[in-house]
C-alpha cells in the first residue's frame, strides 16, 4: 500500500502546475490525500471529479475559497467519514477519512497561524483534533492520518530553527502537541521510522531555498502499522505547490 499526502495550496492552482499529469504518473499509488483544495465539490471540473483509476471523495469548507480536503483512492472505500466530530472546526472541511478492509486513511488539515495573534485558534483546533486522536486509539482498527499539521516537531525539521523559536509553526505549545500525539497518545511518525536525516523539508515558498523550509506534513500511524513501513519519500518534483508530495509505502494491502 502506497499513500501520498499533498497540500495543494488550491487544487485549481495545482492543476495549472501539472496535477493531472502528476496523477497519471502515480500508477502504483493506492491513496492520495489532498489538503487545501479551496473549492466546493460542485465547482470542480469533470477531470478532477473523475481522475482515471481513482475514486474521488471531498469535504468542503463552509467558507468559499478556504481549506477543504480530499481523498482519491484506487479501491472503493467501505465508508467515508467527513469531519472529526467538532461542530465548529469541521466547518473548515479539514478532515476526511476513508475506511478500507484493513486500515482507515484520513486526509488531515490543521489551520496555519500566519501571525502570532492567530495562534489561539490554531491551538484550540489542535486540541479538538487531539481529542479525536485519543478516541481513535480506543478503536480496534489501524489508522493513517496523513496531512498538513503546520508544525515542525523538532529542530531537525526546520531550517534556521534558532531564529524561529517564537514563530507559529515551531512554538513550544505546538511542538508539545506533537510530543503528546507521538508520545502518550501513541501515534508514530511514519517518516522518522525510516529517515532520520535533517532538512527533510516538505514545505518552502517558491521564492525561497529548500534549506529554509520545514517538515510540517506527516503520516501519523497507529503502532500496529510500524512494522509495515517499508519506505518514505519526499517527492520534490514536480513542484505542484509550496508543499511537496510525501509518500509512505506499507507492506500491506488496503
Amino acid at each position: 500500500m502506497k499513500v501520498i499526502t499533498l497540500n495543494v495550496n488550491g487544487i485549481v492552482n495545482a492543476v495549472e502546475r501539472g496535477l493531472l499529469e502528476w496523477f497519471a504518473q502515480q500508477q502504483d499509488v493506492d491513496v492520495v490525500c489532498l489538503q487545501e483544495t479551496r473549492v466546493k465539490e460542485y465547482q470542480l471540473p469533470t477531470n478532477l471529479l473523475e481522475i482515471p483509476g481513482f475514486y474521488g471523495f471531498f469535504f468542503d469548507a463552509e467558507k468559499d475559497g478556504h481549506a477543504g480536503t480530499a481523498i482519491y483512492s484506487r479501491t472503493m472505500p467501505k465508508a467515508i467519514i467527513r469531519g472529526f466530530g467538532h461542530p465548529t472546526f469541521d466547518l473548515d472541511g479539514g478532515f476526511i477519512q476513508a475506511d478500507f478492509d484493513n486500515v482507515s486513511v484520513a486526509s488531515v488539515w490543521v489551520p496555519p497561524a500566519q501571525y502570532i495573534e492567530d495562534i489561539e485558534h490554531k491551538l484550540a483546533y489542535l486540541d479538538g483534533l487531539q481529542q479525536h486522536l485519543k478516541r481513535t486509539r480506543r478503536k480496534r482498527r489501524d489508522f493513517v492520518f496523513a496531512g498538513c499539521y503546520q508544525v515542525a516537531h523538532r529542530s531537525v525539521d526546520l531550517g534556521n530553527w534558532e531564529s524561529h523559536q517564537r514563530e507559529p509553526g515551531f512554538l513550544p505549545e505546538e511542538r508539545a502537541w506533537m510530543d503528546q500525539a507521538l508520545g502518550p497518545i501513541g501515534f508514530i511518525d511514519a517518516f522518522r521510522l525510516v529517515n532520520r536525516q535533517d532538512r527533510q523539508h516538505t514545505f518552502w515558498p517558491f521564492d525561497e531555498a529548500q534549506a529554509n523550509g520545514a517538515r510540517i506534513d506527516y503520516q501519523l500511524i497507529t503502532p500496529n502499522l510500524a512494522d509495515y513501513v517499508l519506505d518514505a519519500k519526499i517527492l520534490r518534483e514536480p513542484r505542484l505547490s509550496p508543499h511537496c508530495a510525501f509518500m509512505v509505502e506499507y507492506d500491506m494491502d488496503l
